[in-house]
């Protein structure tokens, strides 16, 4: 069974997909643990609801944020960790030392990079009246949006689209991007 670790900064829809599939044994997969910035992060509760352990790291909590999040996730032994709309950079000492994935809300090299996320994305695919949007599952390294590609899903745009109805498109499309992504990854 392959043991995943969450980074999530508010309602963490990435782990809904992932403790989904470990529920229904879609995935051998157990989340061991949810790690967030924000004391008052929705995925926290909904982790403990489902008996899984979590911590609040961030600048309040800690001296040593970085090296405190390895060590955690060293004392988990971790095979991967999922970034669900972790806001933070990720340093790169912990790049080196895990399997971090991420999903991210456009079709990579468009639109990433630092502050391209969520609706931000949304709004600059509208603005330049791209034909496509999707995702894209990737790997984690030291730069953002920049790690090796697992996969990508896109979808066609309508012509009235607006950023509020792609988001909820995209959002659909991660949950079924995510699965197939660890599938890959599993093998």
């Amino acid at each position: 069974m392959t043991k995943i670790a969450i980074l999530a900064s508010h309602n963490g829809s990435g782990f809904d997909a992932l403790l989904k599939a470990q529920i229904l044994e879609e995935l051998d997969i157990k989340i061991v643990l949810v790690i967030s910035n924000n004391s008052d992060a929705k995925v926290l509760l909904k982790a403990q609801l489902n008996n899984i352990d979590t911590k609040v790291i961030n600048k309040k909590t800690s001296l040593h944020v970085e090296s405190d999040i390895d060590d955690i996730l060293k004392k988990y032994d971790v095979d991967y960790v999922f970034l669900s709309g972790y806001m933070k950079k990720i340093a790169p000492q912990t790049t080196k030392k895990f399997k971090i994935i991420n999903s991210h809300p456009s079709l990579l090299p468009l639109y990433g990079g630092a502050g391209m996320y969520g609706r931000f994305v949304h709004e600059a695919v509208i603005a330049a009246k791209e034909e496509f949007s999707g995702v894209s599952i990737h790997y984690v390294d030291a730069e953002f949006d920049s790690g090796k590609i697992i996969l990508q899903k896109k979808l066609k745009l309508n012509k009235n689209e607006t950023a509020i109805t792609l988001e909820q498109k995209i959002k659909q499309l991660e949950k079924e991007a995510i699965l197939e992504a660890f599938k890959i990854c599993l093998k």
